[in-house]
C-alpha cells in the first residue's frame, strides 16, 4: 500500500477516529497543524508535523507533499482542490467525498457569501459538529480506505 492520509488537522474534530481507522487498514497517517495547534496523537504509522504560524503554511506543506492516490481530511475547499488536482481523494470532517463536480459549487458558494459579508450581511457560521457528523466521516473514510485497499488508487 503506498498510499497515506494526510490531515490538515488544525481544526479537525475527528483526529481520534482518523488514527482508529488508519491503524485498522495500516495508513500511515501525517497530521500537519501550525504550532498554534498543539497535537498529541500518538500511535504506530501517525506522523505529527508542527509548521510556523504564518497563513498558510499548513496548507503549503501538504500541497507539497500529496501524492496521487493518498487521502486528504480538510474543510478548507481550497486545500481541497489542490487534493483533487494531486489525483488524492479528498474528504471533509463531516464526511463529504469532494469530487471536481462538487468543488466548483463550493468554491462558488464561498465566494459568494464572502461578498455579502464584505457588502455588509452577517451570516451563522457553519453548524456545530454532531455525533453524526462524526459517524459520516468515519463512514465515508472507512469506504474510501475499504476501495483503496481493494483496488489500490485510480
Amino acid at each position: 500500500m503506498g498510499f497515506k492520509i494526510i490531515v490538515d488537522a488544525d481544526a479537525c474534530p475527528v483526529k481520534a477516529e482518523i488514527a482508529d481507522a488508519a491503524a485498522r487498514f495500516g495508513v500511515p497517517v501525517v497530521m500537519v497543524a501550525s504550532f498554534d495547534h498543539r497535537l498529541d496523537m500518538k500511535g504506530d504509522g501517525i506522523t505529527v508535523v508542527q509548521v510556523d504560524r504564518s497563513d498558510q503554511a499548513v496548507d503549503l506543506y501538504i500541497a507539497n507533499r500529496l501524492a496521487a492516490g493518498d487521502v486528504l481530511v480538510t474543510q478548507d475547499f481550497g486545500l481541497a482542490t489542490i487534493g483533487l488536482a494531486k489525483k488524492a481523494i479528498a474528504i471533509s470532517n463531516r464526511g463529504q467525498l469532494y469530487t471536481d463536480r462538487t468543488i466548483d459549487f463550493l468554491l462558488e458558494n464561498r465566494h459568494e457569501r464572502a461578498k455579502q459579508r464584505r457588502g455588509g450581511k452577517h451570516s451563522k457560521g457553519p453548524k456545530p459538529f454532531t455525533d453524526s457528523d462524526r459517524r459520516s466521516f468515519l463512514q465515508c473514510l472507512t469506504k474510501v480506505l475499504t476501495g483503496l485497499q481493494e483496488n489500490g488508487p485510480n
